[in-house]
């Protein structure tokens, strides 16, 4: 009797086994004979980007993150609590529908190749240290894990300027330079004299910006760097974005 329920729990634990591996194998075409090859890889995130959720709570933002609202679905690989509580919503290889139309530099489907991390704020409260301090190491997982350029951290406004301010003129981008992710100009490199004949606007070109509305990208860009939303260019601007094409391209 022992000996007929052990063998009966070996079968169900094999076909268990098979059951399982028949959900996570890879997806085959019914047309064609499969015959796998070893030389791939999963799709690799070539950016992270930061997002404001500009909703009141935790709660409210893990609702919508995994709901339909009135602009239809939207998700984030992760969510930061105000108190550092860390949430992952979407699995790091999946495709999560976080950043919309937009572009940065050559990437045209930002969801494709990136990782999004939603911060709840509602848009106009300053973003708290323990907040602050698990996206920190939430970046250091992430680029270190995927090989993500340290620098290739962006806002969501810095991608899609024309319709997004997130994560707005108050998020810390110098703290997050100072430890090694995103861009921040050297403050020495700031007070060097630029070259004659310097475009300003194809340095926020070479940096990633689409210049489709150069307004907006400059918008963008003051949010980021200068802490404001004003949509033209002074003296102090041009020679920190002659330092960010020096440092970053």
């Amino acid at each position: 009797m022992a000996r007929h329920v052990a063998m009966r729990i070996t079968l169900f634990a094999a076909l268990l086994w098979l059951l399982a591996g028949c959900a996570h194998g890879p997806a085959r075409n019914p047309m064609a004979q499969w015959v796998p090859s070893p030389n791939h890889e999963p799709r690799k995130p070539q950016l992270v980007v930061v997002h404001y959720t500009e909703q009141d709570s935790v709660e409210r933002s893990l609702d919508t993150l995994r709901t339909r609202n009135r602009f239809g679905r939207v998700s984030a690989h992760y969510l930061v609590g105000r108190d550092g509580a860390l949430y992952q919503l979407v699995a790091d290889e999946d495709r999560a529908w976080h950043a919309g139309a937009g572009r940065w530099g050559t990437i045209t489907d930002v969801n494709s190749a990136s990782i999004g991390i939603e911060l709840d704020n509602d848009g106009a409260s300053p973003f708290p240290k323990a907040q602050i301090d698990t996206l920190l190491r939430l970046l250091d997982d992430l680029c270190t894990r995927h090989r993500i350029p340290r620098h290739q951290v962006i806002g969501h406004a810095d991608l899609a300027p024309a319709r997004k301010r997130d994560p707005g003129p108050l998020f810390p981008w110098r703290r997050l330079a100072e430890a090694g992710f995103g861009t921040w100009p050297d403050a020495d490199a700031t007070t060097e004299a630029v070259p004659e004949g310097f475009d300003p606007l194809l340095a926020l070109r070479l940096l990633g910006y689409s210049m489709r509305e150069p307004d907006a990208a400059i918008r963008a860009y003051r949010m980021r760097y200068r802490g404001d939303e004003a949509d033209t260019l002074d003296d102090s601007d041009v020679r920190i974005l002659h330092a960010l094409v020096r440092q970053y391209r």
